[in-house]
Formats: structure tokens, C-alpha cells, sequence
């Protein structure tokens, strides 16, 4: 059950993280190293999701 719940948890910041990106991407001015910064997390997260989710 906890590979479940990790999944779950992932997919929520996952989804944070789209959300942190677009809000960033419509600011008059982005801040580029924010958004790479934001961009690498959620490929991270999405990454472990797909370990995980074949795991299983």
C-alpha cells in the first residue's frame, strides 16, 4: 500500500509543480532559472512515477 500512496503523492506535486509552471510562464517577466528549475523537478517526479508504476 505505500507504492500506492507514493504514486498518489507524486502525482499531486506533479501536478503542483504544471501548475507553478504556468503561473510562472504568464508573469509579465518569468524568471527562466525558476521555471528550468521547476521544469527539472517535475521530470523528476514524473520519472520516479514511471519507475513506480512499472514496478508494480
Amino acid at each position: 500500500m505505500a507504492a500506492a500512496e507514493r504514486i498518489e503523492s507524486l502525482r499531486v506535486k506533479h501536478g503542483s509543480l504544471e501548475n507553478a509552471i504556468d503561473r510562472e510562464n504568464h508573469r509579465p517577466l518569468p524568471d527562466e532559472s525558476l521555471l528550468m528549475s521547476l521544469k527539472k523537478e517535475k521530470l523528476r517526479v514524473k520519472d520516479e512515477l514511471q519507475h513506480l508504476s512499472t514496478a508494480q
